[in-house]
């Protein structure tokens, strides 16, 4: 059974840059035939995708977060990485990360608490 587990902090100071590390377990990074995703939920709100990357391919990019976003591999520890700069309080949110792509996601994990907050 595959789980994704998410790493990273859980406070982040306004304009910092927020890491966060998605660990694969009971497979590899190439066991994704359509990639691995980072999506959020902030307080009250409904879950916003923010970047997909593919296992040979261009990474997609929410327009709204393109700018402050990029996301990388290590294969050699079946991670992924997400980092979203110049952070603000309305990054608050549940971070997770998926595998699957376009709203299809067979395998998620539980999701990390971040906030924004100096």
């Amino acid at each position: 059974q595959m789980q994704l587990q998410e790493s990273g902090p859980g406070l982040v100071k306004p304009s910092q840059t927020l890491v966060l590390t998605c660990t694969v377990s009971g497979g590899t990074l190439t066991d994704a035939p359509s990639g691995w995703s980072w999506i959020r939920q902030s307080p009250g709100k409904g879950l916003e995708w923010i970047i997909h990357t593919h296992n040979a391919g261009p990474t997609d990019y929410s327009p709204s977060l393109k700018s402050r976003t990029s996301i990388s591999r290590d294969t050699s520890k079946n991670q992924f990485t997400l980092q979203l700069s110049s952070v603000t309080p309305e990054d608050t949110a549940k971070y997770f990360c998926a595998r699957g792509a376009d709203w299809h996601y067979d395998y998620w994990g539980q999701g990390i608490q971040v906030t924004v907050s100096s």
